[in-house]
């Protein structure tokens, strides 16, 4: 079967070729011999069309969506709506950066800002007693700590 959409119109060509070809449909029946069904104003509900030659019968399941509104976008408009979307995209990150590059050194000057004064520094951290270095003069302390040999 080929089927072809535009708008709401649906086009069914059977691939019988020979004979005079019968269709059944739930919609009113084409004229009898022709390999083309046309359904004018598809409602878009599921059918089941078939064809028929003589001995030969083709059935077909016809899920189609339609919509009266629908526009076709062939691959080139497609691409170009794309690629004009990540250069807008890409211009955009671009001039965010170059504001922001410039702001990062007037930041004192902003009125939210509080006044630096020297920084202070902060103490050492508290040393664990469990981790404490080697020191001279006490090495008594780690003497039970001594390899053994197998």
């Amino acid at each position: 079967f080929l089927v072809e959409i535009s708008g709401t119109t649906v086009t069914i060509t059977c691939p019988l070729t020979e004979g005079s070809i019968e269709w059944e449909t739930p919609a009113p029946k084409p004229d009898s011999g022709e390999r083309k069904y046309v359904i004018e104003n598809h409602d878009s509900s599921p059918a089941n069309v078939t064809c028929q030659s003589g001995a030969e019968k083709h059935q077909l399941y016809l899920n189609a969506r339609v919509c009266a509104n629908c526009e076709e976008l062939d691959a080139l408009a497609v691409t170009g709506i794309i690629v004009a979307d990540l250069l807008i995209t890409f211009g955009v990150l671009i001039l965010v950066y170059y504001f922001s590059k410039d702001r990062k050194g007037r930041a004192g000057a902003s009125a939210g800002s509080r006044p630096r004064g020297q920084k202070m520094q902060r103490p050492p951290p508290v040393p664990n007693p469990d981790y404490e270095p080697i020191r001279k003069g006490q090495r008594e302390v780690y003497a039970g700590l001594e390899s053994r040999g197998f």
